[in-house]
């Protein structure tokens, strides 16, 4: 098999299939070439196929052509989307012809043989719309899926579960025949009980060499479904900086090898994150039954979005559950405790999976029946010295131990994992050894023992079987740990599931479609107050139906304008379903981010919305939001920045925005200009003191909490000193350049830089022609790296690291950058880095 580019192209009406190769990452036009162009013609099908193990292969047949394709889509919506338009196209072409829908299917269906041993076909439904007979609840075929480079995920399965429960309309009957269908699932559902392999290992950035089978096939019985996260899959800086690496398809092969030899097992889904990588198997025989496939990732490494910490998930439906598959990589050292909390809050927060409907909300972690979450928590064992923890170990007095273990702690204070459940741990701690060996941790740091890796679970119907290390693989300095569980997951029984679903919609015929739909709001104003940058406030807008029949809200864009709200404002869920006398809490969420700062720093946009919540078939209601923004010097430009001798907030607003406005700062008739900002020259001062020497630096990122402090000390000139660790400066002055409206190389001048870049006297040349302030803090911020780099032996920083940390914030594109670009930018910023480059 080999990877291609599939594309539909439409001219003049007609309509074909584009099938392009392409090299290793397609980045421009230039990276792809045109192989083969199949017209949707009367003579076009696409098939779905069951083909050598590998389960539900969509392929198309060409008859005019005598051409037959076989190609595996990678599931999730946007292959749904697409096969939606490819029907849409062949439809409109059996129109022009005056043909019937039924002369040939664009899907022609081929069930296999289901479990239980009865096959039978199906009959696509040519016109690619939903009947509006009663839906099915038996497993349906669908499309393959295959990884590739642009898309990281990985073969088969479609849905199973009843089609009223994922169809793609947000009507009010079908919504309020979906929630009574929910409402009434044990009416229909059994439990039925399957086996999960969870396993999680920190294979350090090394390669496999020796078989995982001790691992993944120490049980007698083959389990269900494999969940297997692995962390440091690869430590080099292209990794890091380039999210590629050839580490995934050796451990992706070692983790097939190493699958339980009495069982046949079809790979789902894979999702990496730099080294953070899930894999999930499931044995074919459940594969039919295994829907709503979707993957995401969260990166919480400095400046909240490098890889080299976070979490990777896979959701997914599995007969009629929701389950979400976790594997994290959270904050090292033993003393960054709080660092790891606010890592497992911002995955909670941002992990958001799309659904195939586009008009439902995303979904969360925690709205899902199961939450398994495993990982390299890195949570440590505090307060006992290295020598006593080695001592209760050898004792094998694991239980004294835990009590010193710090996740145990948080987990008590319901700081983490509030509702997660752990097994009792009964083996020794997994970190850290020497590689290749059961010695633990020789190295001048002397890492003292830690049960870094874990697994937890939430959700009902759940027995842990075992939960163990596996001490014989010697690969890694941690040792892998796994979890078998029997999981207890709802199961449709079809007769029940039909006798529900009439008379579910017997009942609502009944209803009188003259009824119109209301509700109450228990506010109908709400004010922000003291709105800052990068820091959330979030009040509750409650909805009640006091109507007499089920209602449908949603908010609604207002005229010319482009969202149903201003981009600082989210209303979270903006539309859903409410059945009669229920409630729901809708989260008003106001926060100032890097787009929205400057337009509000300047006095140019206010915090003042009107939402409009829309009632299908009832009337409008308008709600008021409204607050106060701080000014912050985060999202200022510049110029204004070296004309303000006080601290921003301390500023009338009519002065900031008359400051905004002058051109040249220097024929200003008043006092003389500061050289640069004073807050760039607080943050680099404060790590030119105290951080030159720090390990990690611009690579580690800060606390939350942190940042807001530094922030208001800056924005408001008290303290008088930076509060906060040296990580939290570090990010903030990157957070600063990152955001501001004009970075400190003009975008007029970009294009010059990457030309010049590859000619040192070039490259100082373009810096010469910058406006006077941004040519100042060029210049410090490139001497400063330079002192850092001057103590490259205690930092570990190297000009390779901060050229590509630096670079696209100096240097930031006025479009999106390809990765040819990238490189060039970073070359640039090498010739003020490295004299050699001269």
């Amino acid at each position: 098999t080999e990877s291609r580019l599939l594309g539909l192209v439409e001219h003049t009406g007609a309509h074909a299939l584009f099938i392009f190769n392409h090299r290793r990452m397609a980045i421009t036009g230039e990276d792809v070439t045109l192989d083969e162009i199949i017209p949707i013609s009367h003579d076009f099908e696409i098939v779905e196929a069951c083909h050598f193990g590998d389960i539900y292969i969509v392929f198309t047949k060409v008859r005019g052509l005598e051409l037959e394709l076989e190609v595996r889509l990678p599931f999730g919506s946007h292959t749904r989307l697409f096969l939606h338009e490819v029907n849409k196209a062949w439809s409109g072409k059996m129109q022009l012809l005056h043909l019937p829908g039924s002369c040939i299917g664009l899907f022609s269906g081929r069930e296999g043989t289901r479990p239980g041993g009865d096959a039978s076909p199906s009959q696509g439904n040519p016109s690619g719309t939903r009947t509006p007979d009663l839906p099915e609840s038996r497993p349906r075929k669908g499309k393959g899926e295959d990884r590739n480079d642009l898309v990281r995920s990985s073969s088969h399965t479609m849905s199973n579960k009843a089609q009223m429960l994922t169809m793609p309309q947000f009507g009010l009957r079908d919504n309020l025949i979906r929630c009574e269908l929910l409402k009434s699932e044990e009416l229909y559902t059994y439990v039925k009980n399957f086996r999960f392999f969870v396993g999680t290992y920190n294979v350090n950035g090394q390669a496999p060499k020796e078989s995982l089978r001790p691992w993944l096939s120490y049980s007698p019985d083959p389990p269900d479904l494999y969940c297997m996260g692995f962390q440091e899959l690869d430590l080099s800086k292209e990794a890091f900086f380039f999210n590629d690496t050839p580490k995934e398809s050796e451990w992706m092969r070692a983790v097939s090898e190493g699958l339980h030899p009495d069982a046949k097992y079809a790979l789902v889904k894979l999702v990496r994150l730099v080294g953070i990588m899930l894999i999930f198997y499931v044995k074919k025989e459940h594969a039919s039954f295994i829907s709503e496939v979707e993957a995401e990732t969260v990166g919480t490494g400095i400046m909240g979005r490098m890889g080299n910490k976070g979490a990777v998930a896979i959701r997914f439906r599995f007969h009629n559950s929701d389950i979400c598959v976790v594997n994290s990589h959270l904050a090292a050292h033993i003393e960054e405790y709080e660092r790891r909390n606010q890592d497992f809050r911002e995955i909670c927060t941002r992990m958001q999976f799309r659904q195939g409907d586009s008009s439902l909300p995303t979904l969360s972690i925690m709205k899902h029946n199961i939450v398994l979450w495993l990982g390299d928590l890195n949570y440590r064992i505090s307060e006992l010295e290295v020598d006593e923890v080695k001592n209760l170990i050898a004792k094998k007095d694991f239980e004294t131990l835990h009590r010193y273990d710090q996740l145990k702690r948080q987990i008590d204070e319901e700081a983490v994992f509030k509702g997660f459940v752990e097994g009792e741990i009964a083996f020794q701690p997994t970190y850290k050894y020497d590689t290749g060996s059961d010695q633990w941790d020789t190295s001048e740091k002397c890492r003292v023992p830690a049960w870094c890796d874990r697994i937890l679970w939430k959700g009902k119907n759940v027995q842990q079987l075992t939960y163990q290390s596996h001490m014989t693989l010697k690969t890694s300095d941690h040792k892998p740990v796994s979890s078998l569980m029997e999981v207890g997951i709802k199961v449709v029984n079809e007769d029940l599931y039909k006798k529900t679903f009439e008379e579910i919609v017997r009942n609502l015929d009944k209803m009188e479609n003259e009824c119109i739909p209301s509700v109450s709001l228990s506010m109908r104003e709400f004010h922000f107050r003291d709105v800052k940058f990068m820091q959330r406030q979030v009040e509750m807008l409650t909805v009640f139906n006091d109507g007499q029949v089920p209602c449908q809200f949603e908010f609604i864009q207002k005229l010319d304008e482009p969202s149903y709200c201003k981009p600082w404002l989210t209303a979270n869920p903006c539309k859903g379903f409410l059945a009669q006398g229920s409630r729901m809490d809708i989260e008003l969420e106001v926060f100032v981010n890097r787009s929205t700062a400057t337009q509000l720093n300047s006095g140019c946009q206010q915090i003042e919305d009107i939402l409009v919540l829309h009632l299908d078939r009832g009337k409008d209601y308008f709600v008021s939001v409204t607050g106060n923004y701080l000014p912050s010097c985060f999202g200022t430009a510049l110029h204004t920045l070296c004309l303000l001798r006080e601290p921003i907030q301390e500023m009338p607003l009519e002065t900031i925005k008359e400051l905004i406005l002058v051109e040249d700062i220097n024929n200003l008739m008043t006092e003389k200009p500061l050289d640069i900002p004073k807050e760039i020259w607080m943050m680099v001062d404060h790590l030119y003191r105290n951080a030159s020497k720090q390990e990690d630096l611009m690579q580690q990122p800060g606390l939350r909490n942190e940042f807001e402090e530094i922030r208001d000390c800056l924005d408001t000139g008290t303290p008088d000193s930076l509060p906060g660790s040296n990580h939290s400066v570090a990010e903030a002055l990157l957070l600063f350049l990152e955001v501001l409206p004009e970075p400190v190389v003009t975008y007029s001048l970009y294009q010059q830089c990457l030309d010049s870049s590859s000619n040192h006297a070039l490259s100082k040349k373009v810096i010469s022609m910058l406006p006077q302030c941004h040519k100042n803090v060029f210049n410090y911020l490139t001497a400063f790296l330079r002192e850092l780099l001057k103590n490259s032996a205690h930092n570990h920083l190297d000009v390779n690291i901060l050229a590509t940390i630096f670079a696209p914030l100096l240097l930031r594109s006025p479009r999106k950058q390809d990765l040819g670009e990238k490189r060039k930018t970073q070359d640039f910023l090498r010739h003020f880095l490295d004299p050699d480059l001269k």
